[in-house]
């Protein structure tokens, strides 16, 4: 899969806001972000829960790696794009944006 594959499937669910975030594409549900894109890497990241991390990993490691530190201890999930498949990547960035929509809007900041 490409970085242009991760941008079309996110950005065809219901709802999604493409912006950017620390340099890199976001993708949003509700204001949530709930995958990023690092094309020069070749790779996207996807928040999950913590157990679909888990089953992820472990069902395709080449694919799915969790993030150093706490984000990745709390579901953000990398992904190799050249590793995947179109069904699997689906399938990562669907669950992340599931998750992102049952959890709701998050309220904007308030600027100092």
């Amino acid at each position: 899969m490409t970085p242009d594959d991760f941008r079309r499937i996110a950005c065809s669910l219901a709802g999604v806001e493409e912006g950017a975030h620390m340099g890199h594409a976001d993708f949003r549900a509700g204001n949530r972000i709930f995958a990023t894109l690092d094309p020069d890497l070749g790779r996207g990241m996807v928040k999950l829960a913590v157990e679909e991390q888990e089953m992820r990993v472990a069902a395709a490691p080449a694919v799915f790696q969790p993030v150093p530190g706490g984000w990745g201890r709390s579901g953000a999930t990398h992904v190799a794009l050249g590793a995947a498949d179109e069904a699997t990547l689906t399938g990562a960035v669907t669950a992340a944006w599931r998750l992102a929509v049952a959890l709701g809007p998050t309220r904007p900041r308030k600027r100092k």
